[in-house]
């Protein structure tokens, strides 16, 4: 380790480093506030800062990068193993340069500007959506106690209570129709942001090589294709393998083995919920297009015949599970190889043109 190695605990206006020598033991230690941080790394020569991968690290990465100065973010899941005894500002800055020395730990890769707005994005869209899911459940809700059943469906189900609030002689009272149709108003206009939304993350997609790409997989369309590359930035070159990808989404299962006896359970669910769950839900999209095509006695290609064999043999959330991480490895040869998956017709095109809020647009 070289001595000029800094340990940082990152906080919001508190920064704890601890500096370490050639043999790895800690000769200083300094808490600083903001301005001090900055104006600490202006004074020193320092080559290599260690810091956990979480709020603000990539920016402050990007920033001491700038400076001609090596970062190394670690997984902070790994680092609370090297904690001695109580858990301190100083005990984690410690365990960071403990953690350092060992080789089995795989750094994180330091986001890009770019990479950091695009997740923004869809930040920002699974707020609004549960902002609309939130609203339309109230909508029930109140309906339900006048006793209205409101059918199933988010649109249909909003326009079924816009008519009901319409209509002067239903059971809703006066005295909460007008507070209703405003939460319908904000379910209109969150929908319009949403659309919105997608129409940037559409436009994103058309001029990123990788996103067009990743569209050619069945199941991938434009949220998972963006969402996959402001992860990942378009480079896998990082992972050893893809399982290795595959398991960076928790869609592996947990292993539970002793000498010669191997046991496999559920999927870790490690990793990036978000991501994961979009990889699910285009797995249960392949299995229901494979499901109306073979109803249609129209010819299944590989990937879904193999889907379809899955599930015959088990339930239908193990096939998705297990479609999920076929589709996370097919995701990893197109990266890797800058290729798109076989050679459908059209496929990207029709996915870039998605409509799911149309009718707020």
């Amino acid at each position: 380790m070289n001595a000029t190695t800094v340990a940082v605990d990152l906080a919001k206006s508190v920064f704890q480093l601890a500096v370490a020598d050639a043999s790895g033991h800690v000769i200083e230690t300094h808490r600083l506030s903001r301005t001090q941080f900055e104006r600490w790394f202006a004074n020193r020569e320092v080559f290599l800062v260690i810091m956990e991968a979480c709020g603000s690290a990539h920016h402050w990465a990007r920033w001491l990068n700038a400076q001609g100065i090596e970062v190394r973010l670690l997984p902070a899941a790994y680092i609370r193993a090297y904690v001695r005894r109580n858990k301190t500002d100083e005990a984690d800055a410690r365990a960071l340069l403990e953690a350092a020395r060992n080789a089995d730990i795989t750094p994180v890769r330091i986001k890009t500007v770019e990479q950091q707005a695009l997740q923004g994005l869809h930040r920002i869209r699974s707020a609004w959506m549960g902002t609309r899911t939130a609203r339309i459940n109230a909508l029930r809700g109140f309906c339900r106690e006048f006793g209205l059943a409101v059918p199933q469906g988010a649109r249909t189900g909003v326009e079924a209570i816009s008519r009901t609030l319409a209509d002067p002689r239903s059971p809703v009272a006066a005295l909460i129709r007008e507070p209703m149709r405003l939460l319908i108003e904000e379910i209109r206009l969150i929908e319009q942001r949403i659309a919105q939304l997608e129409r940037e993350l559409t436009e994103l997609a058309r001029h990123s090589a990788a996103c067009t790409q990743l569209m050619t997989v069945p199941g991938i369309g434009l949220l998972t294709a963006t969402a996959m590359v402001a992860a990942t930035g378009g480079d896998v070159s990082h992972f050893k393998d893809a399982r290795h990808f595959a398991s960076w989404f928790g869609l592996t299962p947990k292993e539970f083995s002793s000498g010669n006896a191997r046991q496999l359970g559920r999927i870790s669910k490690r990793g990036d919920r978000y991501l994961r769950m979009l990889l699910t839900h285009g797995a249960r999209a392949v299995l229901r297009a494979a499901a109306l095509a073979r109803n249609a006695q129209r010819t299944l290609d590989d990937l879904r015949t193999w889907a379809t064999t899955v599930q015959g043999r088990t339930n239908h959330n193990k096939a998705a599970c297990a479609l999920a991480n076929k589709l996370a490895r097919i995701c990893y040869a197109v990266l890797r190889d800058h290729a798109g998956y076989g050679t459908p017709a059209q496929r990207p095109s029709r996915k870039l043109e998605r409509s799911a809020f149309a009718i707020a647009a």
